[in-house]
């Protein structure tokens, strides 16, 4: 039986902003086995990968050590010849001096499979995300792009005379001495130039001037590395356009609380909208299973008339219940079915269930008002739910003349962070780094303030946003007000409320 046979994906993530990564990069970190990744890979594509992969940072700090190319190269070798499926992941494009041709020149003699999957490259999307098309016909018919480091004294490749647009990658640290020699070489002192800091990121920062001007105004502003260089007439149109930096939420900080499994689509409500998210979960999810009640409980299934599900949380856990004693969703067949909400109504779907009745105000209140339009006289309603809820919801039903029996399938607890990573998020907030929270529960709430204390001090620079009334007033139980408190009890609502806020 012969060995199996190892392959390298050589993968371009992209400039940074991790929607920009292609389809096929994403898929094949999903089957590497081993991934090794450098200091300019946004850490929020890492999620793409599996999570049985061996991550490896082969990153270039600046004054730290850190693995050398030949030991990358090594890597990449005897990863593979173990058999492993290995991805090499590359910010911007592997092919633009990213050392990506070293790299498979390497893995090809030493007859490894590979595969190339070209990323968006810094050199057309950071341009684009501050407003500069490097070509336009009304200005230029030509681009060149060249290693911010070719300015240490050497003569470029090309005459910048007859180069319409030229483009330098990692040269803010050389920028007056690129804009010296530029000088030096026929450029006019008026050719305006764009400095993009960060680009295609929340902390985007573009600066325009021309060559005589614009490193004196890079040195008056905190114009952070990676930074692109845009030198031509097209520069001057970065202020016209500059359209990700009028995003609406552009320039604010957003921390999501919300459990791990669903915080990452909440936070990219808000990263479409140019806001910086800090994913921070304040509860953890865990079922509860194997009790005498849910052995109980499902043996009687045919007893009961209703089913209340309150959260996405409640109906992937009962189902999973149901599933543990050998049943699944064509046991419910004649059961009217209540649920809180679009996004629970929508887990219903993924078992092929339609909820029959929705309140129109997505809380324990609403559906209150919905039973009061129902015969639940002598009804037997089960709420699958979690340990620690709000007793109105049973308390008022049974007061309907409804039978009621709750049935505890998962807690939410507090997360267990390290001491760091509290002290970090403080950091945050001591330092008006945060300007929003948002609170999806009572117990996102309850949580954040038994991890973080209750200091009005700490907080005195940042807001809070709440997805509904009741999580609002277990905020005012601490003493703080919600500076947003959403009209629609959902995360599009309180989306939409934020940027309310935000936007005049």
């Amino acid at each position: 039986m012969s060995e199996k046979k190892g392959r390298v994906y050589l993968i371009g993530a992209g400039p940074g902003d991790p929607s920009l990564l292609t389809l096929r990069g994403k898929e094949l970190l999903g089957e590497a086995q081993v991934v090794i990744y450098d200091s300019l890979v946004n850490p929020q594509i890492l999620k793409f990968c599996s999570p049985d992969a061996e991550l490896i940072f082969a990153g270039k700090t600046m004054g730290e050590a850190h693995i050398s190319q030949e030991e990358i190269n090594e890597l990449l070798i005897t990863r593979a010849k173990d058999g492993k499926t290995v991805a090499r992941l590359k910010g911007g494009d592997p092919f633009v001096f990213g050392r990506g041709g070293e790299e498979a020149e390497v893995v090809v003699k030493n007859g490894i499979d590979i595969e190339i999957v070209p990323g968006v490259s810094s050199v057309t999307a950071v341009p684009a995300y501050g407003g500069i098309p490097i070509t336009h016909r009304n200005y230029n018919s030509s681009f060149a792009v060249f290693t911010g480091h070719q300015s240490q004294g050497e003569d470029f490749a090309y005459d910048p005379g007859q180069i319409e647009t030229m483009v330098f990658l990692m040269g803010l640290t050389n920028l007056e001495s690129i804009m010296k020699k530029l000088l030096e070489m026929g450029k006019a002192p008026s050719t305006p130039v764009a400095v993009i800091s960060c680009g295609t990121l929340p902390e985007q920062k573009s600066v325009v001037g021309t060559i005589s001007d614009i490193a004196e105004k890079i040195r008056a502003l905190d114009v952070q590395t990676p930074a692109t260089i845009v030198v031509g007439e097209v520069a001057e149109l970065a202020e016209a356009i500059a359209w990700y930096e009028k995003k609406p939420l552009f320039g604010k900080t957003i921390m999501v609380t919300r459990e791990k499994e669903a915080s990452s689509e909440f936070a990219e409500t808000f990263d479409s909208c140019g806001a910086k998210t800090i994913e921070f979960p304040t509860i953890t999810i865990k079922p509860v299973r194997n009790t005498r009640e849910q052995q109980l409980s499902v043996q009687n299934l045919e007893d009961y008339d209703f089913l209340v599900f309150t959260s996405v949380n409640g109906v992937s856990n009962y189902f999973e219940v149901l599933a543990s004693h050998g049943k699944d969703s064509r046991e419910l067949g004649g059961k009217k079915i209540i649920a809180i909400g679009e996004k629970t109504s929508e887990e219903l779907l993924k078992y092929n269930l339609k909820s029959d009745y929705m309140p129109k105000v997505y809380t324990a209140e609403g559906i209150i008002s919905l039973a009061e339009e129902l015969d639940l006289d002598g009804k037997k309603i089960l709420i699958p739910r979690a340990l620690v809820a709000r007793e109105i919801l049973p308390d008022t039903l049974r007061a309907m003349g409804a039978t009621v029996e709750v049935l505890c399938i998962y807690e939410t607890l507090v997360p267990d962070y390290a001491k760091q990573e509290i002290d970090r998020i403080k950091e945050k907030f001591s330092g008006a780094e945060i300007d929003l929270v948002a609170f999806t529960s009572s117990s996102t709430v309850t949580n954040f303030f038994l991890l973080f204390g209750e200091d009005p001090e700490l907080f005195s620079k940042t807001g809070f946003a709440c997805i509904g009334p009741v999580t609002a007033a277990t905020l005012l139980g601490y003493g703080f007000t919600a500076a947003v408190t959403a009209d629609i009890h959902t995360t599009r609502g309180l989306k939409e409320k934020i940027l309310d806020l935000y936007v005049s």
